[in-house]
């Protein structure tokens, strides 16, 4: 009888030490999406996205919360690893900015991580520059 119960704290543990890898690296342990060789869920306007956001956070959030979205509007503003366009979206890159984008027509492609609503703000992160126009 003894047996029987070792043999059962064995394979219980045996079990529960499976399910917490299998949980460990099957759901926690993601490798990061490359953002950068996705194909776009929604291609829009800057001024698009802003207004959907202004009028209806909350579905906008449903639509576009960490999807990868193509962005085309004038760059306002620009630091390092941080463009803005139109003034209210903000594209944080991943590397620094080599060209001087501002004032320019550009095309960014970024996953939406949400809307900030203390600065009125839409955040891509993960960002890269599809393309620019003068």
């Amino acid at each position: 009888m003894k047996r029987k119960k070792i043999a059962f704290v064995i394979a219980a543990l045996l079990l529960l030490v499976s399910a917490g890898i299998y949980f460990y690296y099957g759901f926690l342990f993601k490798e990061a999406r490359n953002i950068e060789s996705e194909m776009p869920d929604f291609s829009m306007t800057a001024t698009k996205l802003l207004n959907e956001y202004n009028s209806n956070p909350k579905k906008a959030d449903s639509l576009y919360l960490n999807k990868t979205i193509e962005i085309t509007g004038k760059v306002t503003k620009e630091t390092d690893s941080v463009v803005i366009i139109e003034n209210n979206l903000f594209c944080l890159f991943t590397n620094k900015t080599k060209d001087k984008l501002i004032n320019n027509n550009t095309t960014v492609k970024g996953k939406c991580i949400g809307y900030d609503e203390l600065f009125q703000e839409v955040k891509l992160d993960q960002c890269t520059i599809n393309k620019q126009n003068n």
